[in-house]
């Protein structure tokens, strides 16, 4: 069945890492020739539209910018996540049926807290497009629960932190298993925080999964929960670095494999994010998820060197899928259950987080606190430090969207004690009322 596919184009050619970094400008231009040689703009329900603006409210949404989005974020980075607002406009005013932002640089592992860049990534596109989908379209269109369906092969530990707190955002990663690759994270018993528990949902994978592996994961696990689930939204945070192609992860994924994983999945909304194989792999894979998301004909899509020989997969790699089946649906099915043991009946939770900005050689450390809430995902202050730098801590207070008054009470409370002399920056986020302040 055709649908009406939008595609937004933002290659980002002035910006690049370093002119050898694996996220550079290159990375969609052989994409685009591809595209292009394939007349795929030529058909009559695939449409491309011209990124928008990200707006320092829509960043402020989402993230705290240590100490400014100025100081942190280039003009490539503003377009590249207003590309994926332009996306989410043409899908929730129905001028098109899905849409897929082919736009860089990335950013699935920018987390609440940001002073610098991260496994590439400085700003969250996703978690921007969904807070902006809520403010602007949540109410109207009843939009509440999302679900964020990330196949990038590094874990998206960012959008894991941003949602963490949040139960009305079903965050899923599959992913090459962080004993393996970078960052490190993202295992099964890594569910949420007190008031989302179950949430959050890892399915770390083997190296050298094939096609066979992906495809049951997602027909086994991702399927039946997002099933469960029932969200009003579903987006593909559709790294491509799962590619047997790709010369910075182990995985043996294919092209025609990614096309019938967004037929399968059927995305509202799909966001490039890794996938550095630039001209062995990205320009396949994007055509095929665009025939796919279209409900055209995919099934001649085929790499040059594909050799079917090299997608018979270890046995013992099935074996560990259906093992991790097993586990994460009984997760998922005993969350309730499972969230009284992991977390006690106490008014606040607290954690600590050391995150490494491998990009911008930071250190930061935080502390996290979380008011227990069966009304709403609770406030949370974070005092963040980056430990490179000299300087007093930041001090950051979250009011989440559907906020209860308790909460946001105590969240009021927090903000206003927070001795300014003690802390080099105190800032107070309020989704519900879509403010950010600095005091």
């Amino acid at each position: 069945m055709k649908k009406k596919t939008g595609l937004v184009f933002f290659p980002a050619f002035d910006y690049a890492i370093s002119p050898t970094h694996p996220e550079r400008e290159e990375r969609l231009l052989y994409t685009q020739d591809q595209v292009s040689e394939e007349g795929l703009l030529d058909f009559d329900n695939i449409f491309e539209f011209k990124p928008d603006l990200c707006t320092p409210e829509d960043i402020n949404r989402v993230h705290f910018c240590v100490p400014g989005i100025d100081e942190l974020v280039h003009a490539s980075h503003l377009i590249s996540v207003g590309g994926t607002l332009t996306a989410a406009d043409k899908v929730m005013t129905k001028e098109v049926d899905n849409a897929f932002a082919l736009v860089r640089p990335c950013g699935h592992h920018s987390m609440r807290v940001v002073h610098g860049t991260r496994g590439f990534c400085t700003l969250n596109m996703e978690a921007i497009m969904v807070e902006y989908i809520r403010q602007k379209y949540g109410e109207s269109h009843g939009i509440k629960k999302i679900a964020i369906v990330d196949t990038d092969c590094h874990h998206g530990d960012g959008s894991q932190d941003i949602f963490w707190h949040d139960p009305n955002t079903l965050f899923i990663s599959m992913h090459q298993d962080g004993r393996t690759l970078y960052p490190g994270s993202g295992f099964p018993d890594e569910l949420g925080g007190p008031n989302a528990f179950g949430t959050t949902i890892n399915l770390p994978m083997p190296p050298n999964t094939c096609e066979e592996g992906f495809l049951y994961v997602l027909d086994e696990i991702v399927m039946p929960i997002l099933a469960d689930f029932k969200p009003d939204l579903i987006i593909n945070s559709a790294g491509q670095d799962n590619h047997y192609s790709d010369p910075i992860t182990n995985m043996k994924f294919t092209a025609q494999g990614y096309a019938v994983l967004n037929d399968r999945l059927k995305p509202d909304i799909a966001v490039l994010e890794g996938g550095y194989s630039i001209e062995s792999a990205l320009p396949y894979i994007n055509t095929g998820i665009i025939l796919a998301m279209a409900g055209r004909d995919y099934s001649q899509i085929r790499e040059p060197d594909y050799d079917p020989e090299d997608q018979i997969q270890d046995p013992r790699i099935g074996d560990y899928l259906k093992r991790l089946k097993e586990v994460t649906l009984s997760h998922w099915e005993n969350r309730h259950a499972l969230r009284d043991q992991v977390y006690p009946d106490q008014p606040f939770h607290t954690r600590e987080n050391s995150i490494y900005y491998d990009t911008a050689g930071i250190r930061e450390s935080q502390v996290e606190t979380v008011r227990t809430c069966t009304d709403c995902g609770g406030a949370v202050t974070i005092e963040s430090r980056n430990e490179s730098r000299p300087k007093r801590p930041v001090f950051a207070v979250q009011i989440p969207r559907f906020c209860c008054d308790a909460c946001r009470a105590w969240a009021e409370e927090q903000f206003a004690a927070a001795d300014k002399y003690t802390y080099e920056q105190v800032l107070l986020q309020d989704k519900d009322r879509d403010s950010y302040i600095e005091k």
